[in-house]
């Protein structure tokens, strides 16, 4: 059987290629004025950085971790392709605009410190206005979608967010090491991805 293109494909197959450069962390981030830098380029002073690889094209927090680099070390040993950047602190967002204007704003909640793994991501009142690197973008391409750490964007997609496209308000993952009990009020889909999510509960 012939593989169907699924929602990565398109989103892929059908971005202009001279807009490729949005899927690029790196140079997003270098864009928007943030301290960052590939592996191999020394990082201004002794922290806590973020290391990412540069695309990630599936998101999910695929390969980040946050490791402390000192300014008179060589970045080398970080895993090629990635970069590091300033962290941010805040409230984790994700906005799907639609032509330009915000269509949904949800908020990601975590207990455990880790960029895979969430216990809820609920759907908020909240509005943020397509970043001004993006307008141009926004008269291309009917959805796009932007992730935020404390109002600063981190991460775009020209997709829509495909964790409420049930029309569903709450979206809590249920991993390969829980059993299901769907709590009063939501229902279960099956919903696996590649961190050992079987499913979720939504409502």
């Amino acid at each position: 059987m012939v593989k169907q293109p699924d929602k990565f494909d398109q989103e892929w197959l059908n971005t202009d290629p001279e807009d490729l450069w949005i899927f690029d962390k790196l140079i997003l981030s270098t864009k928007l004025g943030y301290i960052c830098g590939p592996a191999g380029v020394d990082v201004p002073e002794d922290g806590f950085y973020i290391v990412r690889p540069c695309i990630n094209f599936l998101g999910l927090g695929l390969g980040a971790n946050i490791e402390f680099l000192r300014a008179d070390v060589w970045t080398d040993s970080l895993p090629y392709g990635t970069f590091w950047c300033q962290q941010f602190k805040g409230d984790h967002i994700s906005v799907d605009y639609k032509w330009g204007d915000p269509h949904l704003t949800v908020q990601g909640f975590k207990s455990d410190y880790t960029f895979t793994r969430w216990d809820r991501w609920s759907k908020i009142d909240h509005c943020i206005d397509l970043p001004e690197i993006l307008k141009p973008f926004a008269k291309k391409y009917q959805w796009i979608n932007c992730e935020f750490i404390g109002g600063n964007l981190i991460e775009v997609h020209l997709r829509s967010n495909p964790d409420f496209e049930w029309g569903n308000k709450e979206f809590i993952p249920v991993w390969s090491s829980q059993s299901i009990n769907v709590p009063e009020g939501y229902r279960y889909i099956k919903y696996p991805d590649i961190h050992g999510r079987i499913g979720a509960y939504i409502k």
